[in-house]
């Protein structure tokens, strides 16, 4: 999912019964959560709460994402949507990935990204992608790289 379950998603159902193509208009609380609700700041933050992204919005704790999980018959919910330094980051015990897998977001973060591979008996395995050293991230500074051989240096 992009952003997370916020106050609204209890059932994967809900997500699959979103009337497609989606838009912004249609106003669904549902589809406000999945795309711009995140995660309390650690797994200490139980509950719901507002989120600085904007009114209405919320942050979910550790709680929330063990409901959803049971719920659905989940052990791990995968979200995007922000950028952490890692390019990954665990909570509520592990049951909620944050994945980014862009390097040095907008040229500015330094930080890593990350993918994740499923391994044998259905382990995730986060694989990290580095940001390439500032001289040899520009083209200028490096005329004799090709792009396509520094898309991801894994």
């Amino acid at each position: 999912m992009h952003g997370g379950i916020g106050r609204s998603i209890n059932h994967v159902e809900q997500i699959e019964n979103l009337q497609r193509p989606i838009t912004m208009e249609a106003g669904s609380i549902v589809l406000m959560d999945l795309l711009w609700s995140d995660p309390t700041e650690n797994d200490s933050v139980e509950g719901l709460r507002p989120n600085a992204r904007g009114p209405g919005l919320v942050t979910f704790g550790p709680d929330r994402v063990m409901e959803f999980c049971n719920n659905n018959d989940l052990q791990l919910i995968v979200r995007a949507h922000e950028c952490v330094m890692d390019g990954f980051e665990r909570f509520a015990q592990g049951h909620l990935i944050t994945l980014f897998s862009a390097t040095n977001y907008c040229g500015t973060a330094n930080n890593a990204g990350a993918i994740l591979v499923l391994g044998r008996d259905l382990v995730v395995v986060p694989k990290l992608i580095h940001p390439l050293p500032p001289a040899m991230s520009s083209p200028e500074a490096s005329p004799e790289r090709h792009i396509e051989d520094t898309w991801m240096q894994v």
